[in-house]
């Protein structure tokens, strides 16, 4: 994708501004070349070394989520330029080829291969007041992070984080091995300095964290946007050794209704006596964004994203061995379908056909519906193992 030889982007600035941008670049560089004109897309992941054709055939989840959904909303991507499993080039848009377009949106790659995409852009801010603190309590965290995505005039940014098998002495008041962090920020121009800082802490003031683990800092939105651009070197300790460093990193999207069950069985046992890090967890509404593309989430408006993000010892039979945390990866899943809580995968993977039928549910004849239309042959992404590779879809 990278080998496109094709202008890298094309910035619009009139009313309704947006970059078109090629399917293999990185989210990086759309963010250097858009803040050039003081613009800058509104949805964002984590970690942008990722490219826009791969997290658009994902979802692309980050703390903005709760206020602008996904990356794959039609609020925050308006058109694809996309080459089916048939050979053709097709633009698609919620007006034109609208089937595709959704179907390609979360779709897994499955149905075509992004190779240019229009972001919806909007103005951006020039700098971030960044902070974190702690909880001892799940269900306080919880409901924090709930209240706060529902407020009207609230952070633009929030996540949160798990720490299992803490020292008991982190934190004076801590009543347990594990810890919940708030992750939250708030986007403003110097010029709002005093007001952004009020509302800060007028809404501060409203949560239950542990008062002397508050930590704040203050960024610029690149900066702040660029966060994540060592983790790769912070995973890997010893980049001699990386072939013995694996990541088996699970994603779940865990409805509201099963948080507090999820958390005191994954969090208070399954985790009790490993450290497991990174560990994130937060919610956002589904009812603000629109539901008709291809990404499966659970069947209720507030879900919390849940990533298992460690790495492992590729070759070690201790804790910290790829087969130790794999097998915690399949307690964890094991548990979630034993109890029904209603969880999904977020960048699913599933052994067998019937899984993947049960993982799309209701919305599976859409998706093989739209896998004989695009792709009738199998040709694209057969190691998801949903359809076997040259398999003729009638």
């Amino acid at each position: 994708m990278e080998s496109l030889e094709e202008p890298r982007f094309f910035v619009h600035i009139g009313e309704d501004p947006y970059v078109d941008a090629l399917g293999g670049e990185l989210w990086i560089n759309v963010l250097y070349e858009s803040i050039k004109y003081g613009l800058a897309p509104k949805s964002w992941t984590d970690f942008l070394y990722l490219s826009v054709g791969g997290t658009l055939s994902n979802g692309g989840i980050s703390g903005e989520a709760f206020k602008h959904g996904p990356q794959i909303n039609s609020s925050n991507v308006y058109q694809l330029e996309v080459v089916t499993g048939k050979g053709d080039l097709v633009n698609c848009s919620e007006k034109e080829n609208a089937d595709l377009f959704y179907g390609v949106l979360g779709g897994l790659g499955q149905f075509g291969i992004i190779t240019k995409a229009r972001i919806s852009l909007q103005v951006a801010p020039k700098l971030v007041k960044w902070i974190k603190v702690l909880y001892s309590e799940f269900n306080l965290f919880t409901k924090d992070q709930e209240n706060l995505i529902a407020l009207h005039d609230t952070f633009d940014y929030i996540e949160g984080f798990v720490l299992t098998n803490v020292e008991n002495n982190m934190t004076s008041n801590s009543s347990g091995k594990t810890l919940y962090g708030l992750e939250v920020a708030k986007f403003f121009n110097p010029h709002e300095k005093n007001i952004t800082n009020k509302k800060i802490d007028e809404i501060l003031g409203k949560l239950n964290y542990l008062s002397h683990t508050f930590l704040e800092s203050q960024v610029t939105y690149v900066e702040f946007l660029d966060r994540l651009h060592v983790l790769p070197e912070l995973m890997v300790e010893d980049r001699s050794n990386v072939a013995n460093v694996s990541f088996p990193w699970l994603n779940l999207l865990v409805p509201k209704s099963s948080i507090l069950t999820f958390g005191e069985e994954v969090f208070t046992h399954i985790l009790s006596n490993i450290t497991y890090s990174p560990l994130l967890i937060y919610p956002f509404n589904q009812s603000r964004w629109k539901d008709k593309t291809s990404m499966v989430t659970p069947e209720e408006d507030v879900i919390y994203l849940v990533s298992f993000l460690t790495s492992a010892k590729t070759y070690s039979s201790g804790l910290d061995g790829l087969q130790n945390m794999l097998t915690i990866n399949k307690k964890i899943l094991d548990f979630v379908n034993k109890e029904s809580l209603g969880v999904k995968q977020y960048l699913p993977y599933h052994d067998a056909l019937e899984e993947w039928q049960a993982h799309f549910g209701k919305r599976w004849d859409v998706f093989s519906r739209r896998k004989k239309s695009y792709d009738p042959l199998s040709i694209l992404s057969p190691k998801q193992r949903i359809f076997q590779r040259g398999q003729i879809i009638l």
